[in-house]
C-alpha cells in the first residue's frame, strides 16, 4: 500500500512538472528577434515614444536622446542633468525629472528645447511622471505626498496625503493610480480621484509594488518582490488577476500598449503577458540588467544600460 502510495505521488509530481514545463514559454533570443538593435553609450535607461521618436533618458551623459523612429537615428539631445525616473509624454510635451537639480524639465518636441523647469523633486529616482487627468503627477516625498502640476501654469497646484513610502504614479481610466511600495505587506495600490484631489480606494496587490501601467483593459502592477503582475479592473477597484511573471528583484519596468503587457526585468530580459488570457506567453533573453520599457506606434523598444543597448522588437512576432 505505501508503495503505491509513493507511485501515485511521483506521477502526479511528473504531471505537475509536464504541465508546468508545457505553460512556460520558450525563451527568445533578443539578438533572433530585434528588427533593430542600437548601440548607444552612457546610460540609456527609461523610454518614452511620442512625437515621431523614441526618447531616451541618459544620466552618464546629462541629455535626454531622441532618436527618429523611421531612421533609428539620434537627432537631436537635449541637455537635462543627470535624468531620473521614467519620463511621461502629455500637453504637447516631454517631460522628465532632473535628479541633479530637482527639477522637471518641460521640453518642446517642435524645438527639442526646455520651455520650462519646474522646481519640484521625486521621492524616488526608481519612480514615474505621469500626464493626463488635468495635470503632471509624482510622487514627491517619502513622507506621502503626490504632487500635482498644472500643465498651464507650469506650478504645483495640489499636494496630495498619500500612504509613505509610495513610488511611483499613472494617469487613465478617469484616476490616479499610485504604487505603495513599502507603506505596508503585501503592498497596496491606491486609486485618487484628479477632480478632488482625494484617495478614493486602496487595493491590495502584492509585495514590493512599484512600477505600472494602465492600459489594454486594466491597471498592471509589477510587484517586485515575488515577480508578479497583478492586474486591477479599474471598474471595480478589485484585483482580478495575479500572474506569475518570473521578475523578482529591484529594477524593471513595465508597460501596456500594441495588444500586450510587457515586463521588464533583471533576472528575465522581457515577459509579454496576453491581457485576454492573463498568461504570459513570450519571454525574451538573455538577461541584460535593468532598463526601460514601452510599446507604442506599432513598435516595443526596450533599453539595457548595463550593456549600452537599445532593442526594437515588433510587437506581433
Amino acid at each position: 500500500m505505501q508503495r503505491k502510495k509513493y507511485l501515485a505521488a511521483i506521477i502526479s509530481l511528473v504531471i505537475f512538472l509536464s504541465h508546468a514545463l508545457s505553460q512556460s514559454p520558450e525563451e527568445i533570443n533578443i539578438a533572433d528577434a530585434a528588427i533593430t538593435t542600437l548601440e548607444v553609450a552612457g546610460f540609456p535607461d527609461w523610454l518614452e515614444i511620442g512625437f515621431g521618436s523614441l526618447w531616451v533618458s541618459n544620466a552618464d551623459l546629462f541629455v535626454v536622446q531622441r532618436i527618429d523612429l523611421k531612421t533609428n537615428e539620434i537627432i537631436a539631445e537635449i541637455s537635462v542633468p543627470e535624468p531620473c525616473a521614467a519620463m511621461t509624454i502629455g500637453y504637447e510635451s516631454l517631460w522628465v525629472e532632473s535628479c541633479r537639480t530637482k527639477e522637471i524639465f518641460r521640453i518642446d518636441p517642435k524645438t527639442n528645447e526646455v520651455i520650462a523647469k519646474v522646481k519640484a523633486p521625486l521621492a524616488t529616482s526608481e519612480s514615474s511622471l505621469s500626464a493626463g487627468e488635468g495635470g503632471i503627477w509624482f510622487v514627491s516625498d517619502l513622507s506621502g505626498i503626490l504632487s500635482r502640476i498644472d500643465p498651464v501654469t507650469n506650478e504645483v497646484v495640489a499636494e496630495i496625503k498619500i500612504l509613505p513610502a509610495s513610488s511611483a504614479a499613472m494617469a487613465g481610466y478617469g484616476a490616479i493610480w499610485v504604487t505603495n511600495t513599502f507603506s505596508s505587506m503585501p503592498g497596496t495600490v491606491q486609486r485618487i480621484d484628479p477632480r478632488s484631489n482625494s484617495v478614493v480606494a486602496t487595493i491590495t496587490v502584492g509585495g514590493w509594488p512599484r512600477f505600472l501601467a494602465v492600459g489594454e483593459g486594466g491597471v498592471w502592477v509589477l510587484n517586485q518582490k515575488e515577480g508578479s503582475v497583478s492586474r486591477i479592473d479599474p471598474e471595480t477597484n478589485q484585483v482580478v488577476a495575479t500572474i506569475e511573471a518570473g521578475v523578482s528583484g529591484v529594477g524593471g519596468e513595465i508597460s501596456a500598449g500594441e495588444g500586450a503587457i510587457w515586463v521588464r526585468g533583471n533576472d528575465v530580459l522581457l515577459g509579454v503577458i496576453d491581457p485576454t488570457t492573463n498568461e504570459v506567453i513570450r519571454r525574451y533573453g538573455p538577461s541584460q540588467g535593468s532598463g526601460g520599457v514601452r510599446a507604442k506606434e506599432g513598435a516595443v523598444w526596450l533599453a539595457a544600460h548595463n550593456v549600452n543597448r537599445i532593442w526594437r522588437l515588433n510587437p506581433s512576432p
